[in-house]
């Protein structure tokens, strides 16, 4: 028998006990023993958790208690699970976390700390999508090209009302809160945090990338208006919150940020609360992994797969090798960035501005691509939309500057970079 202690029985906690009591005869045929849980360590005892494990509000009871095998982190927060989970492999035990944060700023330490003790996390990432053990196993063949995750599925959700039904950000932002899918502060989701912390553990799997969410590029999606949407339906392109892990020949470009990509890739049909991540490994080619990126049940599924495969002893490193895996794989400035650029702009409806504007956009080597002129709620103005070419981000940031000091250039310039 294994016996398991869960840190944390809020939603995905009540889900892995009831989903071990309820499943334990399918979970011990297929793990090859009876898997159950002994404690559970909540804040508030009382507090229904609609379970019927044992609880208590002390995490020493299962750090310290001898009998417990497997102990499984869902509280949230960095510092003090870590602290707790630095604790229980000292001790000894194996463990299974689901906490995207802790992992983003603690993951190369409790590789150390944990050495041949299994550290398990699965459902840190895309839910109940299995693209951990895609990584650490099933694609290790590869060298892996790029990565590209719509990995939050609030910012997917509002995206997808906002293109589907014209829906403008504030209203969809409100009805996301009222559905539960975004919090009273939805900052963490809509500016692109949560997925920062996903990307940072890929692309540590990946690439071996010590970063942590203040080294990268990070954008949310607040700015996207109804005038860019627009945009990206008549040149072909769906507007997407992608987390992106690039390959380049100088080292690995990691940024999220709010992308324009073609219509027709099969991330870009990815729609509502789902989460879906595209891997291009050298040997495969591109792989795409599907499904429901949050949810007590999705992810509860993904920490007993953990728990299973521990159970098993089918277990490896914490991040799937045990060498470093290339030279020369350093994490590019945010400055080496090149990509494909969407800018659009308020200018003065006359002759020669176009020439003024494309004159400024030279100097910087930037050439333009494509190019749209929209109405303006003021008469005198007009809304100029276009697209680059590939280009440095250091450029087209100092175009932007030099851009918006242009007298016939009115308010602020918004930028989405293209992925193609």
């Amino acid at each position: 028998m294994v016996k398991v202690g869960i840190l944390g029985v809020g939603t995905v906690g009540a889900s892995v006990a009831n989903i071990l009591e309820t499943n334990a005869d399918i979970l011990e045929a297929r793990a090859g023993k009876k898997i159950v849980v002994k404690t559970g360590v909540v804040k508030n005892l009382s507090k229904d958790r609609g379970v019927s494990i044992k609880l208590s509000d002390n995490p020493m009871d299962i750090i310290n208690d001898p009998e417990i095998d497997i102990v499984v982190e869902l509280m949230g927060g960095v510092e003090e699970p870590y602290i707790l989970v630095k604790k229980a492999l000292e001790n000894g035990k194996a463990v299974v976390t689901a906490n995207k944060a802790l992992l983003a700023y603690h993951r190369y330490e409790l590789q150390e700390i944990a050495g041949d003790i299994p550290l398990m996390y699965e459902a840190s990432t895309a839910g109940g999508i299995p693209i951990i053990g895609a990584l650490r196993n099933g694609l290790t063949a590869n060298h892996i090209q790029s990565i590209q995750g719509i990995m939050n599925g609030t910012t997917n959700y509002m995206l997808t009302k906002m293109i589907n039904e014209g829906a403008l950000y504030d209203e969809i932002l409100k009805e996301a809160q009222e559905l539960g899918y975004a919090e009273a502060d939805p900052t963490f989701d809509v500016g692109g945090f949560d997925a920062s912390h996903k990307l940072l553990i890929l692309a540590s799997i990946a690439y071996g990338i010590d970063a942590k969410p203040e080294d990268i590029l990070i954008e949310g999606i607040e700015n996207i208006t109804q005038t860019d949407v627009a945009f990206a339906k008549e040149f072909g392109y769906e507007i997407k919150l992608l987390g992106i892990a690039k390959k380049v020949k100088d080292g690995v470009e990691l940024r999220v940020h709010p992308t324009m990509i073609p219509a027709s890739s099969m991330i870009a049909k990815v729609d509502g609360v789902m989460n879906a991540v595209s891997v291009v490994g050298d040997s495969v080619g591109e792989t795409m992994y599907y499904g429901a990126g949050a949810g007590g049940d999705a992810t509860a599924s993904a920490v007993i797969s953990d728990i299973v495969d521990i159970v098993r002893g089918n277990h490896g490193p914490m991040l799937g090798y045990k060498k470093p895996l290339e030279s020369g794989m350093d994490l590019l400035f945010e400055s080496e960035i090149v990509t494909n650029y969407y800018l659009r702009m308020s200018v003065v409806d006359q002759s020669g501005v176009l020439a003024k504007i494309t004159k400024e956009l030279e100097k910087f080597n930037i050439s333009i691509e494509s190019m749209l002129q929209k109405p303006h709620r003021d008469d005198e103005l007009v809304k100029l939309l276009f697209t680059t070419h590939a280009c440095q981000e250091e450029k087209i940031q100092e175009a932007i500057i030099e851009l918006k000091r242009l007298d016939c250039v009115h308010g602020d310039i918004a930028m989405i970079r293209i992925e193609k």
